[in-house]
């Protein structure tokens, strides 16, 4: 059972190291909560990007993708379930984060009307087609 727990000796004064308490101070104070930021891979293939979005342990209900003025957001939420452990004191110790986070990209260069999501194994992938680029057609004017 104390491999569950963190175990620290708080209360003697002969193991006091002030840089210690300052260094957990300092960790404790801009620690984030696991949820600030959700890791991102972009590949260049040619023709299209794709995006591969890291989002485990969301149900796939719980993502949401919007397109909105050349940004594409990504969107997820894991809503906090409270269960009968909890009020029952069960838990030993509980570290997994309930929360919102989103993230935009600028997809200017895209053509969003193609764009093609899935979600696996915790693997948000959006396949994110370039534009065609359009080249001017040369042509001659007449002066009148």
């Amino acid at each position: 059972m104390f491999g569950l727990t963190p175990y620290e000796r708080k209360n003697s004064a002969m193991s006091y190291d002030p840089f210690k308490a300052f260094e957990n101070f300092e960790r404790e104070f801009f620690k984030t909560n696991g949820l600030a930021e959700f890791k991102t891979d972009i590949k260049d293939t040619g023709k299209e990007y794709e995006l591969e979005a890291d989002l485990p342990g969301f149900k796939k209900e719980d993502i949401n993708i919007e397109l909105d003025d050349n940004y594409l957001t990504i969107q997820a939420e894991r809503k906090y379930e409270s269960d009968e452990k909890d009020k029952k004191g069960n838990y030993v110790r509980r570290e997994r984060s309930y929360g919102a986070f989103s993230r935009s990209f600028d997809v200017s260069g895209i053509d969003v009307s193609a764009i093609k999501a899935s979600y696996q194994d915790g693997v948000l992938k959006l396949i994110l087609p370039k534009k065609e680029e359009v080249v001017p057609a040369a042509r001659r004017l007449e002066i009148e």
